[in-house]
């Protein structure tokens, strides 16, 4: 496929109203390519192949379908090098780091595809003599999948496998940031043989095509990666019509260093390259950095250095490992929040200002001083600061750390089970990473507690999200 468009029933179309979106590079601001921008036309035509598609898919077995699955994981691993080029140009992330994403997604694939074929549902024992009861599952429907631009295929794919394997046809609206890595997922689908209009990706204005999902009743679910501030707006469309909703929304993720963690130097080097993964714009990265006073000096030494030591560039230059943030608004922001921070008594130990010339980069930041008012505690950061925050009594820690609206992922480094466990249990959050920075994989259950969202996504609760439970009564039997 030389160009990219949308793929709607099975077609590579382009916006109904012919509008166009010049796609940045963040690393140096200059167009890639122009690519379909449409409207609520565009998702509304989407919405009908989807829903013509529906009865025929949903009636294949899940080996059937499994097959499809397993055949886009197959190519998708014959294209990895290729794939990751166009998904470094868009986001801006490193090129190994756009590789691993791709090298992850036949891993959700094949997870979905196995999972859905062991979703077997249950005999209930009766009470009469003459009557069975069994539930059985089905697939929801029609679902909409609206995801952000800091994972474009891992955010893509872990609601899209999940959906096709149970038997649920996708319209899928990824960032308008990154649209050309959903546009290959579509490729690698079409290209192992999937049905006209089992899986549509549409680009565009994401408030008109958000509301053809809302508004339409064939589309039975929406799956939103995103802000929380998006993921309330949806919230108050869907009770409208009663769309069910899955939300992945933003975090603030607590760090609790103990002295016993280990090697101190090994834990804070590792803390500040994961802090950086993608620039810091991930979900669950490590935000807010307790650290024990005993170990806190140490820990900050080695953060600067390993801070100081990391390579900010293009992500196609193979030794970078920082690149851009995604555009000039996510920037300024994390500007403004490090500024406003200092501005209220942090101080800065490293970094803290954007780069010189083209592309939206900012330095690797170190920041101390942090108290519980400042922005740069209290607010998601997206970006590539850390800020340190001693701590002495442990349910001091655990209480800061608890302090947030939010509760999708938190960290925890001690060799001491007993800390391990008490800590672990009293976080308020989704997912806890203990000696652990990636608390993700296929196989078990992504989500957040409190305002971080709704629902599940992977593992066997991400696949029950798509069906509905049915019960049947088998009377007069006797």
């Amino acid at each position: 496929m030389s160009e990219f468009k949308q793929l709607i029933g099975g077609e590579w179309v382009d916006a109904a109203n012919g509008g166009k979106w010049d796609l940045l590079d963040p690393a140096t601001e200059l167009v890639i390519q122009q690519v379909p921008f449409g409207n609520a036309d565009d998702a509304t035509a989407a919405v009908d192949a989807a829903a013509a598609a529906f009865p025929s898919w949903s009636h294949l077995t899940p080996y059937q379908r499994g097959k499809f699955l397993e055949q886009t994981a197959a190519y998708i691993e014959s294209h990895l090098d290729e794939f990751a080029v166009i998904t470094t140009q868009e986001s801006g992330k490193p090129l190994a780091q756009s590789r691993a994403e791709w090298a992850g997604a036949p891993n959700q694939l094949r997870w979905a595809a196995g999972e859905a074929q062991r979703l077997y549902g249950r005999w209930i024992p009766s009470r009469v003599p003459n009557r069975r009861i069994d539930v059985t599952y089905q697939p929801i429907g029609v679902v909409g999948v609206i995801t952000a631009w800091n994972f474009p295929v891992y955010n893509q794919m872990r609601a899209i496998s999940s959906a096709l394997a149970v038997g649920c046809t996708v319209v899928s609206r990824p960032s308008e940031y990154t649209p050309r890595s959903a546009m290959l997922i579509g490729r690698a689908f079409m290209e192992s043989g999937l049905p006209p209009g089992v899986l549509n990706v549409i680009n565009g204005d994401p408030e008109t095509m958000g509301q053809v999902m809302l508004d339409d009743k064939r589309v039975r679910k929406i799956q939103f990666t995103g802000s929380t501030r998006v993921g309330r707006l949806l919230m108050e469309g869907a009770a409208r019509t009663v769309t069910r909703l899955s939300l992945e929304l933003g975090g603030n993720a607590p760090v609790l260093v103990f002295p016993d963690a280990g090697d101190i130097a090994a834990v804070a080097k590792n803390a500040m390259v994961t802090k950086v993964r993608n620039n810091g714009q991930v979900c669950i990265a490590p935000q807010r950095f307790y650290v024990h006073d005993s170990i806190v000096d140490e820990f900050a030494e080695v953060a600067v250095a390993t801070a100081e030591a990391q390579v900010v560039g293009s992500g196609l230059d193979p030794a970078t490992t920082v690149g851009p943030l995604i555009n000039a608004r996510q920037r300024d922001r994390v500007e403004e929040l490090v500024s406003a921070s200092v501005d209220l008594g942090a101080k800065v130990m490293t970094g803290g200002s954007r780069g010189e010339g083209a592309g939206y980069f900012y330095q690797p930041t170190v920041i101390t001083n942090v108290t519980p008012d400042v922005p740069i505690h209290n607010e998601e950061i997206f970006g590539p600061v850390m800020p340190l925050i001693p701590f002495d009594q442990i349910d001091d820690a655990i209480a800061r750390a608890n302090a947030t609206d939010y509760g999708l992922a938190a960290y925890v480094y001690t060799r001491d089970l007993a800390t391990a466990f008490r800590v672990s249990e009293e976080l308020e959050f989704g997912m806890i990473g203990i000696n652990d920075w990636f608390p993700s994989t296929p196989e078990a259950p992504f989500g957040g507690m409190k305002q971080s969202g709704l629902g599940r996504e992977a593992g066997s609760e991400g696949i029950l999200e798509y069906v509905e439970a049915k019960t049947r009564y088998f009377g007069s039997l006797g």
